[in-house]
């Protein structure tokens, strides 16, 4: 008969004293952590959140559940993945989330706000903790609704004016100024400026910028929204540049119109920056090794998604009374390649 001593012995799941025992704490002190039943401090906080990523411990969340406990998740959503500053955003919130051991319910809104209302109905059916947000195009978002007065809610890119939520941006004014200034200091007064369109708070900062920027120089403005798709940016460029009177430099306002501009230029057979300059919006990882190499406008798109988070599990861990709203705007840096008609890779 085979002995019982040579079987294996199945591996003990991780219990909720281990991660205690990690943490230096008791196993109250990580239920109240887990439960947010009471305050603990950000340290003790932090300390069981890290204990529970280097045990991968996992609660068992039907328990929880029943109990009207903590979900460990929180819902993300962006207007579409195909923009690699969405994805990236996201990319850096799940990180985040993952080091307070939560997980991330994600979806889209095709910048639809009726899709996004039902998106962040479906998520409250979920249960998630908390919500962090890129408000689809437009002011029609009803994120304020008396519905979700009791969810934690973060805006990310976009703020919602005349809300109480938390939000992160980056410095748009200063971004469309700052490539304006530096296009007229290479000679050009004839800049266009391509967005998306009006209603977007960051297309309108950046454009306010441009506009302050064409204005302290004594330059007309020539602004073009609505630049939507491939096909409308090419047909823009190539009346533009049958006019008499055409622009020599671009500056577009994001990274969607910054591709559009960049494929019309080449479809047009245009030399860059020769026919025309432009800068850019947003850095991707292709632009060093572009022909030349592209001039933009750099967001620091991790950390807005970093920061977000932050604020987000501020709120969630926050006991007594909730702090006032916080706002947060990060810097930019304009990144010199040869675009622009630079020779050089500096920063400004």
């Amino acid at each position: 008969m085979r002995s019982k001593a040579n079987e294996p012995v199945a591996p003990r799941s991780v219990r909720m004293r281990d991660v205690a025992d990690l943490a230096g704490v008791g196993t109250m002190t990580v239920s109240r952590v887990l439960n947010g039943t009471a305050h603990v401090s950000e340290e003790t906080s932090r300390r069981v959140y890290q204990a529970i990523k280097q045990l991968h411990y996992k609660p068992n969340q039907a328990a929880r559940t029943l109990r009207g406990s903590r979900s460990l998740s929180i819902g993300v959503l962006v207007p579409y993945l195909y923009d690699p500053f969405f994805a990236t955003c996201a990319h850096a919130i799940n990180e985040m989330a993952q080091s307070h051991a939560y997980s991330v319910i994600l979806s889209t809104t095709n910048e639809n706000a009726a899709v996004e209302i039902e998106a962040v109905r479906q998520m409250v059916q979920r249960r998630v903790d908390g919500l962090i947000v890129i408000p689809a195009d437009g002011s029609g978002s009803n994120l304020s609704a008396p519905e979700f007065r009791n969810l934690p809610i973060v805006t990310l890119d976009r703020p919602i004016p005349g809300s109480r939520f938390d939000t992160v941006q980056a410095e748009n004014r200063q971004a469309g100024e700052m490539a304006v200034d530096h296009l007229i200091s290479h000679g050009h007064r004839r800049i266009a400026f391509l967005a998306l369109g009006r209603q977007l708070f960051t297309m309108k900062t950046r454009h306010q910028g441009y506009e302050a920027a064409m204005r302290k120089a004594g330059l007309e403005a020539q602004a073009y929204f609505d630049c939507r798709t491939q096909e409308i940016v090419t047909d823009l460029l190539r009346s533009l540049w049958s006019q008499r009177d055409r622009p020599s430099a671009l500056c577009t306002s994001n990274g969607l119109t910054t591709r559009y501009a960049l494929q019309a230029l080449k479809d047009l057979g245009l030399a860059v920056p020769r026919d025309m300059a432009i800068i850019g919006f947003d850095d991707v990882e292709l632009a060093e090794l572009m022909r030349p190499p592209l001039t933009v406008v750099r967001q620091p798109v991790v950390e807005l998604g970093r920061m977000a988070a932050a604020l987000l599990f501020q709120r969630l861990l926050a006991t007594g009374t909730p702090e006032p709203q916080k706002k947060v705007i990060l810097p930019v840096e304009l990144v010199l390649r040869r675009s622009c008609g630079c020779t050089g890779h500096t920063r400004a």
